[in-house]
């Protein structure tokens, strides 16, 4: 199987795949992407595949390809955000599209504008994709209810941020020993999991990928997962997580640590006493990262509380892979929109349209 980029370049999606990605489809079907949970294994695996062959795009003097050219791609966010939307932002330029940017606080939202009205106006004035980010979870659902094209969901509230996950994932693959086979590696959320859409769409897309899934931090950050964790052990080919408040078993003997931002504007009622007491109890430090693998990856989604979750000489120590991460991010975004363009293009083609 080969991907084809639209220049012409051929480039052979097999190579160096383990066998658990031999039964990847040939296409993707979904029309939007909101969250992991209605992704399948070899479809994970198709966006793998597809993000090797755009980090081989932008390897290239010039990283551009014309896949996208005549596609409008508007980046919607209503919430502040530099890394997911400035990379969403290059990974459409680079595949050529036509990309608009809307910041809901420089938007009619500020004068009683509803999501629905956005969304009918975004599409009246020619988006055909729409990557957005919202504060109420749940809200690319609705827009993706109204809108004839694609979502993309950038993050809805504390629920899901896939794009994240899937980069994650890429890293991981990418960085750790032995390969992309993830099965029984022990990979550590430590942080602030409550509040986390980042944690909830990594549930997904690591317990797929059969790793040995920890999250760690405060009780009052861990509320409800336990009846998530108890529903996971009946999902189909995927793994368990484990839940616990024991920094000392979580990272002992991890290959993977990633650490949470703790999300001060999301707090209310005293769910934590004091940043000093986490950092002290919860907090990623070099004592902590001893405890890990020798070649432990440590992780963060980004922005970085430095001193909180992770100490700064941490964040900056050789075995952190957290530019990568932002990196990687771009080639992952690229493929998404890559896939969804290709699946509503069948579609078109389909209907007659």
């Amino acid at each position: 199987m080969s991907l084809v980029v639209p220049d012409g370049t051929g480039i052979d999606l097999q190579a160096g795949v383990p066998p658990s990605a031999a039964a990847a489809p040939a296409r993707w079907s979904h029309r939007h992407l909101l969250d992991l949970d209605v992704v399948s294994w070899p479809e994970i695996e198709l966006v793998m595949q597809t993000t090797d062959a755009m980090r081989e795009v932008l390897a290239r003097p010039i990283a551009k390809v014309p896949a996208l050219r005549g596609i409008g791609v508007t980046i919607l966010f209503y919430e502040a955000s530099t890394r997911t939307r400035v990379s969403f932002e290059v990974a459409a330029k680079n595949l050529s599209a036509d990309v608009v940017n809307i910041a809901a606080s420089s938007s009619s939202v500020t004068k009683g504008e509803s999501l629905v009205d956005t969304i009918r106006t975004v599409e009246a004035l020619g988006a055909d994709m729409i990557v957005m980010r919202h504060a109420t979870s749940g809200a690319p659902y609705l827009a993706a209810e109204h809108f004839g094209g694609s979502i993309l969901n950038g993050g809805d509230g504390w629920h899901a941020h896939p794009s994240q996950a899937l980069l994650d994932l890429y890293t991981i693959r990418g960085h750790l020993p032995g390969g992309p086979n993830l099965h029984g590696r022990k990979v550590v959320i430590l942080g602030d999991i409550l509040h986390s859409r980042v944690a909830r769409s990594n549930i997904w897309s690591l317990t797929a990928a059969g790793a040995d899934l920890w999250l760690c931090g405060p009780s009052t950050l861990l509320r409800g997962f336990d009846r998530w964790a108890a529903a996971m052990a009946a999902v189909p080919g995927h793994g368990r997580f484990t839940l616990t408040s024991d920094v000392t078993a979580a990272v002992r003997d991890a290959d993977v640590i990633m650490a949470l931002r703790i999300q001060r504007e999301r707090m209310s009622g005293g769910l934590l006493p004091s940043l000093r007491e986490y950092a002290a109890r919860f907090g990623l430090t070099l004592d902590r990262l001893a405890l890990a693998k020798p070649e432990a990856l440590v992780m963060h989604p980004g922005p970085m509380n430095e001193g909180v979750e992770i100490a700064p000489e941490v964040a900056v120590h050789p075995r952190s892979v957290i530019t990568d991460q932002v990196t990687n991010g771009v080639a992952v975004r690229m493929a998404l929109l890559y896939l969804l363009a290709g699946a509503a293009g069948r579609a078109r083609e389909a209907t007659g349209g």
